[in-house]
């Protein structure tokens, strides 16, 4: 049931014109009993004017004298105002008197008793704006003079909406709240999905980086070793050119050394020549040595004789002694030098020597089949009688005998007038 418009108006209106009880009056005006016994005593409202609810057509007489009749009674308003509450709850366009003075009252009712239900549903079950719940709300919560006569009122009673409307309102609010709820979750987790996976993109490009550093190292590394690599091929390839440069001048050396061997093994004449030489060089030496000796005992009844000056005569000694060193040194080197060719001359006679054979048993292996084919012919060749030699031969050999030991004995005296002319004249 509704409270009629200007409730504490009617209720003076009631309590001066009918008997009614005041429970019923504070029942119908929606007042507390004992405010009804204070206007009643002239406590309260003493200045208020009374209104009649018959002539807003609230109320009518009959109802007035029925409660009036039955004290356990309770006002019920007219049907025109019940139509009116109907059609609100259908159409939700078109209020009471009661409902728009009211309606504040109302939505804080709903507030206060379902805070989860949200403002969009308050908004659509009061047909209200956003402003207005806004301002009772910051009205309530800043304790604003303008709401601090405003009480909450239930707004079933006063015919805003049914308790069906306001369940569906409330569990409407609540799944808006709980996908809310599971948004931000999914959020949430969609966040610590995208941190999750830039930390593991950075790590794997971390990861990347070190292993593209550690294959750059790899590959820097390979390189260095395939060019160290390379490089010592080609030393190597120069070295082999080297030895074969070498060893292809060897050969040549050795073949134009070859025709000079041969030509040497026909004239030994020349190896007497170098030992003449040789003997020529050491009667020299000796001759120079025996000049020294000589020049030694000449000086020495001089040093006797010169006590006054014998530091100049040290010194022509040092000189003439540092003179002779000089020459020592200069015959040893030509000596070695001689020593050095005697022994490359012994070294080419070695490998010509070696040639010859290899080519006698060369030579020696081609003849072995021939041989062989002729030991394989008949026998009757081999026993063929042989022709007896001239007479005339034996007359040749003996003139040849004859004059083979004239030769010898011409050839044992050319060796004494040899050692005759290598003998030194005496020194008078």
């Amino acid at each position: 049931m509704a409270a009629p418009l200007m409730p504490k108006a009617t209720a003076v209106w009631l309590v001066e014109n009918t008997t009614l009880t005041f429970r019923q009056i504070a029942n119908f005006c929606e007042i507390h009993e004992l405010e009804i016994q204070a206007i009643a005593d002239g406590d309260i409202a003493s200045n208020i004017q009374g209104l009649s609810p018959i002539n807003n057509g609230q109320l009518s007489w009959e109802e007035i004298r029925r409660c009036e009749a039955d004290a356990a009674a309770d006002l019920v308003a007219n049907k025109l105002e019940n139509d009116v509450r109907e059609h609100n709850a259908k159409a939700k366009k078109v209020l009471s008197p009661t409902q728009r003075s009211e309606k504040q009252a109302a939505i804080l009712w709903v507030m206060v008793n379902y805070p989860e239900v949200a403002d969009k549903e308050i908004r659509r079950l009061f047909q209200t704006t956003d402003t207005t719940i806004k301002k009772i709300r910051l009205g309530v919560e800043s304790k604003d003079p303008a709401f601090a006569d405003l009480k909450p009122k239930n707004a079933i009673h006063l015919g805003f909406f049914s308790e069906k409307e306001l369940e569906e309102a409330r569990q409407a609010s609540q799944k808006k709240a709980a996908k809310k709820a599971t948004k931000k979750k999914t959020a949430k987790k969609k966040t610590a999905k995208k941190t999750a996976k830039k930390a593991t993109s950075k790590k794997t490009a971390a990861a990347k980086k070190t292993t593209a550093k550690k294959t750059a190292v790899k590959k820097s590394a390979a390189k260095k070793t395939t060019t160290k690599k390379t490089t010592a091929k080609k030393a190597g390839a120069k070295k082999t050119a080297a030895a074969k440069k070498t060893t292809a001048k060897k050969t040549a050396a050795v073949k134009k050394a070859a025709p000079k061997k041969a030509t040497a093994k026909k004239a030994p004449a020349k190896k007497t020549t170098a030992k003449k030489t040789t003997a020529k060089k050491t009667a020299a030496a000796k001759k120079t040595t025996a000049k020294k000796t000589a020049a030694v005992k000449k000086a020495t009844p001089k040093k006797a004789t010169s006590k006054k000056a014998p530091a100049k005569k040290t010194a022509t000694k040092k000189v003439a002694a540092k003179k002779a060193a000089v020459k020592k040194t200069a015959t040893a080197k030509k000596s070695a030098a001689k020593k050095t060719a005697a022994k490359k001359t012994t070294a080419k006679k070695t490998t010509a020597a070696k040639k010859t054979t290899a080519k006698k048993t060369a030579a020696v292996k081609k003849a072995a089949p021939k041989k062989a084919a002729a030991a394989k012919k008949p026998a009757a060749k081999k026993t063929a009688p042989k022709k007896a030699p001239a007479k005339k031969a034996p007359a040749k050999k003996t003139v040849a005998a004859k004059k083979a030991p004239a030769k010898k004995t011409a050839a044992k005296k050319a060796p004494a007038k040899k050692a005759t002319a290598k003998k030194p004249a005496k020194k008078k």
